[in-house]
């Protein structure tokens, strides 16, 4: 049973004539004839009774009517919202981002993603960068916000900046006055980082490591926002993505350019190849590097 046969059928028990279901149709009577046979070939059985002056419905033709109508809504219906998708007047994309990312500079991609289509709803998931990794390839969101991973594998990385890590101190800090700090001079004081597993402490082990300094940790937490509130309350210092700048200042903390060694990381798209994007997430792909890159 095909589309094409339960319309043929619904506009012959609705009309009661194969002339009038055949002009509705724009077919020719024998075509209509052949496509009712078929669907009664299908069925295993006759839906009409034809004489030369009268068609009248079988009992299971009477069955069949109000089924045939919720079969052709549910299609048009179908039909309907995936034209919508395509045409990005329907849909729904889910965006994992690091919170640094999310609490910054994304509001501003997603009020361009809006402003072109206003029918498409965007959720944020805001996760550590390795979790946003992880939930573009196990495909739990179609595209992730996060630093350039090491492995990629089958995923695909759009660039959108290079991110520059940068010293907070609390206010009143005696190397408040420096417009840089050196890694040497910023860890003779009390170090907040965040805990493992974290892609941003381990860059900063990483370069310490290859620049030969040693890094004691005094305070980790689990969210930037944390380390940055407990640098504001004087607790330590701490080195963080440049993205989290606007937020450190907010809290009450100083931030300075970090040097002797910089750390410097790609700020970028996650996502399986474009071919294998829905349109939404396409689009939303293209807002992004429009908007940042």
């Amino acid at each position: 049973m095909n589309v094409k046969q339960v319309k043929a059928f619904l506009a012959v028990a609705e009309s009661m004539s194969f002339a009038s279901a055949a002009t509705q149709l724009h077919l020719s009577q024998p075509a209509l004839s052949l496509s009712i046979k078929s669907l009664e070939d299908n069925l295993g059985g006759k839906l009409l009774t034809r004489t030369t002056r009268h068609i009248a419905l079988t009992p299971e033709g009477e069955a069949l009517v109000p089924l045939a109508r919720r079969l052709l809504a549910q299609w048009e219906n179908a039909e309907d919202e995936m034209k919508q998708r395509f045409a990005l007047q329907l849909g729904k994309i889910t965006i994992a981002s690091m919170p640094s990312f999310a609490a910054s500079l994304l509001p501003k991609a997603i009020r361009n993603y809006h402003a072109s289509y206003p029918s498409i709803q965007v959720a944020i998931d805001d996760v550590l960068s390795d979790v946003v990794v992880e939930m573009v390839r196990n495909n739990q969101v179609e595209l992730g916000i996060s630093f350039e991973p090491s492995n990629l594998v089958d995923l695909s990385f759009h660039p959108l900046y290079e991110d520059r890590f940068i010293a907070i101190l609390p206010k009143d800090h005696p190397l408040e006055t420096q417009e840089t700090i050196a890694w040497q001079a910023l860890l003779e004081y009390d170090f907040i980082t965040l805990q493992r597993p974290s892609s941003v402490r381990t860059m900063i082990e990483n370069t310490l490591q290859e620049a030969g300094i040693e890094l004691n940790v005094a305070f980790d937490a689990h969210q930037l926002a944390t380390v940055g509130r407990m640098v504001s309350e004087g607790m330590g210092v701490a080195v963080v993505p440049a993205l989290c700048r606007q937020q450190a200042i907010e809290q009450g903390a100083i931030c300075r350019p970090v040097i002797e060694p910089e750390i410097r990381r790609r700020v970028g798209v996650i996502c399986q190849p474009r071919s294998n994007l829905s349109i939404a997430a396409a689009a939303m792909l293209d807002v992004l590097i429009n908007t940042y890159a």
